[in-house]
């Protein structure tokens, strides 16, 4: 797959918990790139440009195009650390990637077909269980997020991972630990509450009337 995304981002010497806090205050966050056979290398990259990046939900299911002091490696992205109060990232990780090794990568779920499907037309509601899977395949494999089709699913029926269409070259590992492994995705059922009116006068043997006030 090619690289849509590009981060700039330059080496750091100065590590530690005090010098990530000094870097924060300029507005920048601290990262690392590892893997591919090379050493791990510290980086520093612009803090905002990476926000905006992260609200893109293709950035993180592509390969990306880390470009270190002019230099370019390609990289998935793999871990982030925000900051539990505020709109602030942390750290953030990449891997570096090669054309013959493997990645696990999570990859977000596209449901289609919701309001087609015979469930939700005779008023069922859709749960879904699952927004990502994670899957293993090749670089080149790599989908930027994969559609599941929901158009023949009725009230009480669930689609399971096994379930999912997967593109050439794309395996879900955990199925390969067998059934207690394959999770629901998505299901659709009746609304809490629904017929019980319907119950409840049919076991009257017709409408209930309302108790007339003592006179």
């Amino acid at each position: 797959m090619k690289a849509d995304f590009s981060v700039e981002a330059e080496t750091r010497t100065d590590v530690g918990k005090g010098a990530s806090r000094r870097l924060r205050h300029t507005n920048k966050i601290p990262g690392v790139i590892y893997g591919g056979g090379k050493d791990a290398v510290s980086l520093t990259m612009p803090h905002d440009e990476m926000i905006h990046h992260l609200e893109q939900e293709a950035f993180y299911s592509h390969i990306l195009a880390i470009k270190v002091d002019g230099k370019v490696e390609r990289a998935v992205l793999k871990d982030v650390q925000r900051h539990p109060g505020k709109p602030k990232l942390l750290h953030v990780d990449f891997q570096r990637i090669s054309e013959t090794d493997k990645l696990s990568m999570h990859v977000p779920l596209h449901f289609v077909g919701e309001e087609k499907s015979p469930g939700v037309k005779g008023g069922g509601l859709v749960s879904r269980l699952m927004n990502n899977v994670d899957v293993a395949c090749l670089a080149k494999n790599l989908p930027e997020y994969i559609e599941v089709d929901v158009s023949g699913l009725d009230t009480g029926e669930s689609l399971h991972l096994s379930d999912i269409i997967l593109p050439e070259g794309v395996e879900i590992p955990t199925l390969a630990h067998g059934g207690d492994y394959d999770l629901p995705i998505i299901s659709i059922h009746t609304p809490r509450g629904g017929g019980d009116e319907e119950e409840v006068e049919a076991e009257a043997g017709g409408e209930v009337e309302a108790e007339k006030p003592a006179e």
